[in-house]
């Protein structure tokens, strides 16, 4: 049996423990010789399922305030001393679990410097595990970003330690390795897998619009801040633009809010949308694929695994991202909007005005039967695997039945068959 150890970045939101997770479920599911131990901090680990195989030691949490500082989330205690202890639970579960390879989420010293003792005392020769970095697309502001990389010593830690780094993006959209200056014995170790594609919703469309009380005649618009602990502005928003595009009830707007939005926030919303004919609120939603697959429209942010999601949907959206502490949001919605995959709206012009002329634009053109282009390289995860398979020495997984194109650039949808749109506008 294979041990795979996944050290998970989550100081901020539910994207890096989802995205961590659908990893470490797609080893399991491709191998029955692989087990793997999850480190997190994340408060929200008990919310998702954990397949067989797959077991986790939660850390003690640290936030992230608006200007990027970092702090004790729960416990009574200074930064140095919660990281001091994370790091102290990091090191003893490498030396038990003695895992085969190591699979470091985005910061290659971990979450202020945690890992950084743990890998200086890894052990030597046959007996050390192989390690590997894996980062999303975009990481942040190229001038920050290779700032704080070469500050960090995070190149060198690259070389010293790390075997392969795997982007779960593509390099037509943004290539990081070019972006972040990376030297060239840094970014001789990159590979591009390709965006994650989602596994289909428990539920189908049609079910799962009737739960919501959408009628056959309805469109639905769908909104999303992902973990929501700084979406409350966006709903607001978005509550006021649907009461203007809400005429004669053609629409329905569905929020979630995300789990960790405060109380009181959502008590406020829910009283907003209660004022309105059409609109409904629910706090969290552990199948977003099934929600955002019932939507005609979505509204979200500009999250990693928000963005995932739609281009594997091929959902029409609007995204307003995050714009603080980092720009990583801004820059994706950027280049996916620059490629036709969604159209963005800038948080600084955001208000209901704007936001109801980009909703309604969207939902005409799925009046129209107008797709998003398609993004072939989705085939992120099957990637990954063949790389720690790789790592390993085992077999490589059998592709799925449907494997993306290996060219990573993005064609249009505009010149398919009218059945065809038909079909996944409405499937």
């Amino acid at each position: 049996m294979k041990r795979v150890l996944i050290y998970s970045h989550d100081t901020f939101g539910l994207g890096n423990i989802r995205r961590m997770l659908e990893v470490a479920r797609h080893l399991v599911e491709a191998s029955h010789e692989v087990s793997v131990l999850v480190l997190t901090g994340s408060p929200m680990l008990h919310a998702f399922r954990i397949p067989e195989r797959i077991d986790y030691v939660k850390l003690p949490c640290l936030a992230r305030d608006t200007a990027g500082r970092y702090g004790a989330r729960s416990l009574p205690l200074t930064l140095h001393a919660t990281v001091r202890l994370r790091a102290n639970l990091i090191r003893s579960a490498i030396t038990d679990f003695e895992p085969d390879l190591i699979l470091v989420d985005k910061k290659p010293f971990g979450v202020e410097d945690e890992l950084a003792g743990a890998l200086a005392h890894l052990p030597s020769g046959q007996a050390r595990p192989k390690l590997v970095l894996l980062l999303r697309d975009i990481l942040d502001h190229a001038g920050t970003t290779e700032r704080i990389w070469r500050k960090n010593g995070y190149y060198e830690a690259i070389s010293a330690y790390y075997d392969q780094v795997l982007v779960v993006g593509c390099q037509s959209i943004y290539d990081l390795r070019v972006e972040y200056a990376f030297p060239p014995f840094a970014a001789a170790k990159v590979s591009f897998c390709g965006y994650i594609s989602r596994q289909p919703g428990r539920t189908s469309r049609a079910p799962m619009r009737e739960q919501l009380g959408v009628a056959p005649n309805q469109s639905l618009i769908v909104v999303t801040p992902g973990g929501g602990e700084d979406g409350e502005l966006l709903i607001r928003t978005a509550l006021q633009a649907f009461a203007s595009i809400t005429a004669g009830g053609a629409s329905r707007m569905h929020v979630v809010c995300g789990p960790e939005m405060p109380e009181q926030r959502r008590a406020a919303l829910r009283a907003q949308a209660a004022a309105l004919p059409g609109a409904s609120v629910q706090d969290f939603c552990d199948d977003m694929m099934s929600m955002l697959g019932a939507a005609d429209v979505v509204l979200a942010m500009g999250g990693y695994n928000t963005v995932c999601e739609l281009l594997t949907l091929r959902r029409r959206a609007v995204l307003v991202p995050r714009i603080r502490p980092g720009i990583e949001q801004c820059l994706r919605a950027e280049r996916m909007a620059a490629h036709g995959l969604v159209r963005m709206v800038h948080p600084d012009v955001l208000d209901a005005e704007v936001l109801a002329s980009a909703l309604q634009d969207e939902l005409q053109a799925v009046a129209d039967r107008r797709l998003p282009p398609r993004l072939h390289r989705m085939d992120g995860l099957q990637r990954v695997t063949e790389a720690v398979f790789g790592l390993l020495g085992l077999d490589a997984p059998p592709p799925p039945a449907a494997t993306s194109k290996p060219d990573p650039g993005v064609r249009s949808g505009a010149s398919r068959l009218w059945r065809a749109q038909a079909q996944e506008v409405h499937p």
